[in-house]
């Protein structure tokens, strides 16, 4: 598995965007608010790159259970996969690091402590953010011994975990956050026969 590039970042106000940024931003705004607080919200996975061929049926369905795993299935939430061009272009703005990564994490709830389930005042807030997946970067990752969509899970669960106000910037918060991605594929593996190892395994 390689070194990860992960990042977890916020939305920035709308006034402060490109012309570029506005109108994704909008959009992704659009897709992912839900109607209102149903006992059960959206996953939204949007495929938006052509680089690399991709069966979201796959990856849905094991998210939907580590949502479920989580605690989360009443927060909207978004995936988005893209190309490295895209990948590199947020990466640049958001990190001002000129150069594709795997997966990138903006929260909707700022300032969780990790692995805090948010308590929304409203119904407009059951929405957890949304995840970018570098899918062309992580296949062009991949070991021959590694399944895509294997990492293509293991890539998500990780950038959900940072959704949920966990992060990896000290050896401490990375054992928290290490442990957490390890329970919940585990539990995964219980629940789905997959083997998987914590994408945060060899940082520290």
């Amino acid at each position: 598995m390689r070194r990860i590039q992960a990042g977890v970042f916020w939305l920035w106000p709308l006034t402060d965007l490109s012309s570029f940024e506005l109108q994704a931003q909008v959009a992704l705004q659009t897709f992912l608010k839900g109607p209102g607080c149903l006992p059960e919200m959206s996953l939204v996975l949007r495929n938006v790159q052509r680089a690399i061929p991709l069966r979201r049926v796959p990856l849905r369905q094991r998210m939907e259970i580590v949502r479920s795993i989580l605690g989360v299935q009443k927060f909207d939430l978004g995936i988005i996969c893209v190309d490295n061009k895209s990948i590199q272009h947020i990466n640049r703005i958001y990190r001002e690091k000129n150069f594709p990564t795997d997966v990138l994490s903006f929260p909707f709830h700022e300032n969780l402590k990790a692995g805090e389930i948010p308590q929304p005042d409203f119904p407009d807030d059951y929405n957890l953010g949304d995840i970018f997946l570098g899918v062309e970067y992580i296949f062009q990752q991949c070991k021959e011994n590694e399944d895509y969509y294997d990492t293509l899970t293991v890539t998500a669960t990780h950038g959900l975990c940072h959704l949920l106000g966990f992060t990896h910037s000290t050896e401490a918060t990375w054992q928290e956050m290490f442990q957490k991605e390890k329970q919940v594929l585990e539990e995964l593996g219980r629940r789905t026969g997959l083997r998987l190892q914590p994408l945060s395994r060899d940082l520290f």
